[in-house]
């Protein structure tokens, strides 16, 4: 017996399985075909020239091919001819030119015609030396003559120890400011020093461009009877003239002249023993500017900025001047302690031997 097909599944199959596409069309440019009535192009064997060729020459090549038929002087292909010469070849063209080249061909002269020589001239300044007129002037001093070739052969030495440089050696011998980091002022330098927190060195110049500018602008100072200025300052009224000397007056006039040194153990049981000892001058400064600091920290800020900074450091260098700053009571009361500790030093005189 035969098997039996399941004829369902295998319909089921195929209506999922085939399935029917559109057919997809190309579009075939058409070509267009001579048909017989037509006839090809004639070949050409012979070309012509093309639509920029065989173009007519140049104004100037043309007045020089017509020059030289007539047997002329041509014009110059390679250089413009200047138009003196041209006026001056042909006159017709006078009367016709504007009045500005008329006045111009009249004060016109042609190379060569000059009476003297320019190169000889400027060869003359340069070397410094005597005409030969003079020279040969029998009342013509000798010395003006050597001292002439000496100042040749120092130019040209000089000359010759600046070739390689873009500006001139400095002179021997080199002085204290000519130095690349020596060239501020020495108060400036350190005060600038102190200035500048985290490395920032350049806002710490910048800061000290606008002291020395805020001094420099401020009024004259009224100076105090009870706090005077260092000996040899200037007068008040001359001090916005120099921005760098009122901030040296001023760091100067609060500078403390002695510090107190503690020694351990000198005045018994263990005690330290209070010692006055002296500073040196940039000791003191860096003493004063610290002092500065700290008063200008615990005054109220006025405003805010880049500048507040400046203006407050600026305005308690002329209170000092003034006398109205608080660093001179510092300066009073280090001094006071200082005098009052003088007679320890017998003691530690004493206790050294």
């Amino acid at each position: 017996m035969t098997p039996r097909l399941p004829l369902t599944r295998f319909a089921r199959l195929s209506n999922n399985s085939f399935s029917y596409s559109k057919p997809s069309y190309v579009r075939v440019a058409s070509r267009r075909h001579i048909s017989s009535d037509e006839k090809p192009l004639p070949k050409n064997d012979k070309p012509g020239p093309g639509p920029n060729q065989e173009q007519l020459p140049h104004v100037s090549e043309e007045a020089a091919a017509i020059s030289k038929t007539k047997g002329e002087q041509a014009p110059e292909l390679e250089q413009g001819t200047p138009v003196q010469d041209i006026l001056q070849r042909d006159p017709s063209s006078k009367d016709t030119a504007p009045e500005v080249l008329k006045d111009k061909n009249k004060s016109y002269a042609p190379n060569g015609s000059r009476s003297y020589s320019t190169s000889a001239r400027k060869q003359m300044e340069l070397s410094h030396y005597p005409p030969a007129n003079e020279s040969m002037d029998p009342h013509f001093d000798l010395s003006s003559m050597s001292s002439a070739l000496d100042m040749a052969e120092n130019k040209q030495h000089a000359l010759e120890e600046t070739t390689g440089h873009t500006f001139g050696l400095p002179g021997l011998p080199i002085g204290s400011r000519d130095h690349l980091k020596y060239r501020y002022d020495p108060v400036v330098q350190q005060v600038t020093m102190l200035l500048m927190k985290d490395g920032k060195l350049a806002r710490a110049q910048s800061n000290m461009a606008r002291i020395l500018n805020q001094l420099r602008t401020s009024p004259a100072p009224n100076t105090s009877l009870k706090y005077p200025l260092v000996p040899g300052a200037p007068p008040p009224a001359h001090l916005p003239l120099n921005p760098v000397l009122y901030l040296q007056t001023a760091i100067d006039s609060v500078a403390p002249l002695m510090r107190l040194r503690s020694l351990k153990g000198f005045a018994g049981g263990g005690q330290a023993l209070q010692v006055p000892q002296p500073l040196a001058v940039r000791q003191r400064r860096r003493t004063a500017v610290m002092w500065i600091l700290d008063a200008i920290g615990k005054k109220t800020s006025k405003g805010s900025g880049k500048g507040m900074f400046a203006q407050k450091f600026a305005d308690e260098i002329i209170a000092i001047v003034e006398g109205k700053s608080s660093v001179w009571e510092k300066r009073g009361s280090t001094h006071k302690l200082g005098v009052a500790a003088r007679s320890n030093l017998a003691k530690v005189e004493k206790g050294r031997r």
